[in-house]
């Protein structure tokens, strides 16, 4: 039996959704995407240059994103690294889906976050942008939140996942 998962790793710049991704993808075999290169050039500009991106600026972004959900659930499944910051934007995607998606929210402070921003280099979302992410995050309520400590590593994450997703609470 053909698994057809979609896992959809969330939370706002900085919190590791591409690393973790990336982990749980090659743990259980799946394909990875990183919604950031979903982006239109005219957004990843716009970012570039510190300004937050709208709903509208987001919309076309979300379809082919929806989209993508559901090709991938009819398919072979895959890992999705993706902010997900409103809880609309979610549902859009569950209602995409075949199947529940596997949700994982990667929670962490502000200062944590921040920091980790800083020390990244070369990608587009920068530091500036945190505090718009923040105020516009809708936490889910469903799936599996993972609170973020700088004594926890990717890997320790994914096995949070593998667990969880064992034990079916992630949807």
């Amino acid at each position: 039996m053909q698994d057809n998962t979609v896992y959809v790793v969330m939370g706002v710049s900085g919190s590791g959704k591409t690393t973790v991704g990336q982990l749980l993808a090659e743990r259980l075999g799946l394909p990875f995407h990183d919604a950031d290169d979903f982006h239109s050039a005219a957004n990843i500009a716009k970012m570039r240059g510190g300004t937050p991106l709208t709903d509208d600026d987001r919309k076309e972004w979300l379809n082919q994103l929806a989209a993508s959900i559901r090709e991938w659930s009819h398919t072979a499944g895959a890992v999705l690294a993706c902010s997900a910051l409103k809880e609309k934007y979610r549902q859009q995607f569950n209602e995409a889906a075949t199947h529940p998606i596997q949700w994982v929210f990667l929670d962490g402070s502000e200062e944590l976050l921040s920091e980790r921003l800083r020390a990244r280099k070369g990608h587009y979302m920068t530091q500036q942008l945190l505090a718009s992410q923040l105020s516009t995050l809708e936490p889910p309520t469903y799936g599996l939140r993972l609170p973020l400590a700088p004594e926890l590593t990717p890997h320790d994450l994914v096995n949070q996942i593998v667990a969880a997703s064992s034990a079916e609470q992630l949807a």
